[in-house]
């Protein structure tokens, strides 16, 4: 079977008309959203002069300008049987047959003979069958035979002519709803829609603004919500909310780093040059790393995907594979795009794959050559904490733009976090000796800070009082840094970050 090449700059549209021109017998479209699919079908069938023809359990087949079925074609085995007399019939021209939920039916061996009798068919009249299904499920046996796809999901064009047509109906219907965005809300708001049905997409905007009967660029976040569950749901991915630079201390270097490269994303930059690849960040646990992801997404003004790798490992053959594969297609759908992915040494061993048949070093492969010939815009960001568990392929020169080693915060970034989560939770940081906390805290990491603040809170509100210096400097004194406990470790990673790395 072969699998499309998703990274190439094509729409659903294209990519199908390419393997229907390209005389594949069997085209499997893995797609959730079956009007939207039908509506390209037909298109595509016009635009290539071929005869359209249309398949359910419920309604048989028919033919795209005839009303009505073919005789006794709603069960499988008569349809093709019917379907291999309309393709030797000589006036009738090559045709596109779509079948819908036709994979529910391939578990029947008869199914499969008369099917593959057909392709024997197909291929004298160049015919060509489609599969819909919003799951993939294809016999070995067909497997020869088939391109699969995964999409059916609109472009960023068909997502604003929906919006408005959306728009349109509710505010028809219901009196005093309101849509107040500028041109460049709007964009934005179809950016954040990218990756839904067609169907989803309504839901999604229905509820924003029915929500306050107002839709206007914070219901941006009822969006990314309601985007979110989605994305949950399917397992593979999880859709991440970002942060603005001013809620993460430090990381001098990387936020002039991407203050040179913010708006290489857009789409109507005047610069000619590529947009950036993606960093590493590696470094001491709980110094920010994770959460400068959420930034990196922000500045560049990208949705941000977090592709979680202990989802998609399975015990069945391949299948882990076939997961990495689809995340990747996904993502190429939803791009410009962040991916995150968080902990990669977890994902990607070193070892040679005997301890688990290989599974590891395929996924590697996998995804190492869609790093290097993605063509659809990803930024790639990826965190490591135990550098020496990392494939040498993913530290050479070019596989990312930059890769950045994450210290324990300095003096002047202890003062920015404790400002940051004092200030989060309500307080002033003036009513605070900044400087006290800051030089009691010399090892400390930000996740550490952010824990001495939240244990002196639970010790103020045991005593029923208000947040003192107290309370602090006395969770301070009852913390054991990481940076004390493993020390040996800690100073191993920075020399061999401090000739490999910059800071970030």
């Amino acid at each position: 079977m072969e699998q499309v090449d998703n990274t190439a700059v094509y729409n659903f549209n294209d990519e199908l008309t390419l393997l229907i021109q390209s005389k594949y017998q069997i085209i499997y479209v893995e797609c959730a959203e079956e009007e939207y699919a039908l509506r390209q079908f037909k298109e595509i069938a016009g635009r290539l002069r071929l005869i359209y023809y249309y398949w359910s359990v419920t309604e048989g087949l028919q033919r795209d300008d005839n009303a009505g079925g073919y005789y006794q074609t709603t069960d499988p085995v008569k349809m093709i049987q019917t379907a291999i007399a309309l393709s030797k019939a000589e006036q009738c021209g090559p045709g596109l047959y779509v079948l819908k939920d036709f994979h529910q039916y391939l578990d029947n061996p008869t199914t499969i003979r008369i099917l593959k009798d057909f392709l024997a068919q197909v291929r004298k009249k160049q015919d060509t069958i489609i599969i819909l299904a919003p799951v993939y499920k294809l016999p070995v046996d067909l497997e020869p035979y088939a391109a699969h796809i995964i999409g059916g999901y609109p472009g960023e064009d068909e997502i604003g002519l929906q919006m408005a047509q959306i728009l349109e109906e509710l505010t028809r219907y219901n009196k005093g709803l309101t849509v107040t965005m500028t041109e460049e809300e709007t964009t934005s708001f179809i950016h954040a829609l990218k990756g839904l049905s067609v169907q989803q997409i309504r839901n999604a905007v229905t509820k924003a603004l029915m929500e306050d009967k107002v839709l206007n660029f914070n219901d941006l976040e009822t969006v990314e919500t309601f985007k979110r569950g989605l994305f949950n749901r399917e397992g593979l991915l999880e859709f991440c909310g970002t942060k603005q630079a001013e809620e993460i201390a430090g990381f001098e270097h990387l936020k002039g780093w991407l203050a040179e490269r913010r708006g290489s994303y857009a789409e109507k930059t005047d610069n000619s040059l590529p947009p950036p690849k993606g960093i590493m960040l590696m470094g001491v646990q709980g110094c920010g790393k994770s959460l400068a992801v959420k930034v990196i997404a922000k500045v560049l003004n990208l949705p941000l995907y977090r592709l979680d790798m202990g989802r998609l490992y399975s015990k069945f053959l391949g299948e882990s594979e076939e997961n990495l594969r689809k995340s990747l297609t996904i993502l190429d759908r939803l791009s410009p795009v962040c991916l995150w992915i968080d902990e990669i040494e977890k994902g990607f061993s070193v070892s040679d794959g005997s301890a688990d048949g290989g599974v590891s070093q395929r996924l590697l492969g996998t995804f190492l050559t869609w790093m290097q010939e993605r063509k659809t815009p990803c930024f790639v960001a990826a965190t490591a904490n135990a550098v020496y568990q990392l494939p040498p392929e993913f530290l050479r020169k070019g596989r990312f733009d930059e890769i950045f080693f994450v210290d324990l915060p300095d003096t002047s970034a202890r003062e920015g976090i404790f400002r940051i989560h004092l200030r989060k939770r309500g307080f002033d940081p003036e009513n605070f000796d900044l400087k006290v906390l800051v030089e009691k805290t010399p090892e400390f990491s930000g996740a550490e800070i952010e824990q001495v603040i939240i244990a002196a809170l639970y010790s103020a509100a045991n005593k029923q009082t208000q947040l003192t210096m107290a309370d602090l400097t006395e969770k301070i004194a009852l913390t054991k840094p990481l940076a004390v406990l493993k020390s040996e470790e800690i100073t191993a990673l920075r020399e061999w970050a401090g000739e490999r790395t910059i800071s970030a």
